[in-house]
């Protein structure tokens, strides 16, 4: 079996159709008809299925499927970083930040980066913590810079750089910021909480911790973008729990009995992949402006 094999044989399988998968690798529909073709010859077991126009995976071709994906992306790694390894200048650079992360922190970070390698291609895809991961398990990104869940997968290697403080937190003119003294976490219960979306990394910290004190968390109205939720929350519309970053004057921060929050931001990567030049790079400016900000 060989590369270019391989390669055809998961373009049909992604795309369901020859012709697709010949336009997604640049090649002719006979190209890759031969290609897969030489592949089942060489395992003697029929990988598809071809009824009419339409293509579907053998249950060979199912097995084959989960092992070629791993061979392939082994051999890209190698391929890469081999060819980095031999360069002085860093090639490429493919990752994601979360949107909150990217406001706050990577500036400085890909600025330095671009000043040491002028000629690398950066590709910084914005995406939560969540997405990141799937990617990177996917193996579409090399890195992450993000929050970090807990617990992480453990194909992942999680480095935190920043610890980011959560206040519970309303408008000014909000009942709530109008009692005297620590509140009660079931005083927030019957409020309208507005919050992340369920499946982020924030959003589990705070359900989380409703659980532990045996309190529902019922009216929530979830949001996208922590700065979109800032501004919501200044219009008195709920309260919410946000980092020291996003805290000024327009908010009023409450103090909730025996309840302190935190998150871990910082680079998650995968454990079975090579980390290329770009990504050591990265991940050193990344370390040192972290040490710097504290």
């Amino acid at each position: 079996m060989d590369l270019h094999s391989l390669e055809a044989f998961l373009a049909v399988a992604e795309t369901g159709s020859f012709s697709r998968a010949g336009e997604k690798l640049f090649l002719t529909q006979p190209a890759i008809s031969k290609r897969v073709s030489n592949l089942e010859q060489q395992l003697a077991t029929a990988l598809f299925d071809r009824i009419g126009r339409d293509v579907y995976l053998t249950e060979a071709g199912e097995l084959l499927k989960i092992r070629a994906t791993r061979i392939v992306n082994d051999i890209r790694d190698a391929q890469q970083t081999v060819v980095q390894l031999n360069e002085d200048k860093v090639k490429e650079l493919c990752m994601a930040c979360s949107h909150h992360i990217g406001l706050h922190y990577l500036g400085p970070i890909l600025k330095t980066f671009s000043t040491a390698n002028p000629d690398a291609l950066l590709d910084v895809r914005f995406m939560e913590s969540e997405q990141a991961i799937d990617a990177l398990l996917k193996r579409e990104i090399e890195l992450a810079l993000t929050t970090i869940p807990s617990p992480l997968n453990r194909a992942l290697i999680g480095r935190t750089l920043w610890s980011d403080k959560l206040h519970f937190v309303v408008a000014k003119d909000h009942p709530l910021a109008q009692k005297q003294g620590k509140l009660r976490l079931n005083q927030l219960a019957s409020v309208r909480a507005i919050l992340p979306d369920k499946f982020t990394t924030t959003f589990q910290i705070i359900e989380q911790t409703f659980q532990n004190h045996h309190i529902p968390l019922n009216r929530v109205l979830t949001v996208n973008y922590l700065e979109t939720i800032k501004e919501l929350v200044k219009h008195s519309l709920g309260w919410s729990l946000l980092p020291t970053s996003l805290i000024d004057d327009d908010l009023y921060t409450l103090e909730v009995d025996r309840v302190q929050l935190t998150r871990n931001l910082g680079i998650i990567s995968h454990r079975k992949r090579t980390p290329s030049r770009g990504v050591r790079h990265l991940m050193e400016i990344a370390e040192s402006a972290s040490k710097q900000n504290k």
